[in-house]
């Protein structure tokens, strides 16, 4: 039964997550983020805070974006993608979020282009491997209120270029 809630609470969400986008509250966005993924590491508020960037970026409504997500063999997870599509509203089952077979280029634990279902132009965002330490460290070292404030106000834990 607790599954079906959570399953319910998230397809809730994630079809108007980006509608309520900036009303969350850090402890909304730790406890959605921990009930979807299963705990709060600081990869998923790093995910949370491209969706963001890439709904304020393309201005996108709920359901308007797809996301290609390039996974690196030397990144421990894909866990960004969890928080990219609580705050895309983008989904594996709306096909409009996709782990692609091809990975990463060396260098980048993930790169990621968001752009609109309808097509046109996105972004690129890349996440360095420089930014698995300082993520680390505050996995380590913060509760996850802690991590969630961390990865909001730490620049420079992604690259975000324009695609066609």
């Amino acid at each position: 039964m607790r599954g079906v809630l959570a399953l319910l609470v998230f397809t809730v969400l994630a079809i108007s997550a980006p509608a309520v986008a900036y009303a969350e509250t850090p402890e909304e966005w730790v406890a959605l983020g921990a009930r979807v993924h299963g705990a709060y590491g600081a990869f998923i508020p790093l995910g949370v805070k491209i969706g963001l960037d890439a709904v304020d970026r393309l201005h996108a409504k709920p359901r308007e974006l797809e996301v290609l997500y390039y996974d690196s063999e030397k990144a421990p997870c894909a866990c960004f993608a969890d928080g990219i599509a609580i705050a895309t509203g983008a989904s594996v089952g709306q096909r409009s979020l996709k782990i692609e077979p091809e990975k990463a280029p060396e260098g980048a634990a993930a790169v990621i282009v968001i752009r609109p279902r309808k097509g046109g132009a996105g972004f690129k965002y890349t996440i360095p491997m420089s930014s698995l330490p300082v993520l680390g460290k505050m996995n380590s070292s913060l509760d996850p209120l802690g991590r969630h404030n961390a990865v909001m106000k730490t620049d420079g834990l992604f690259e975000v270029t324009p695609v066609n």
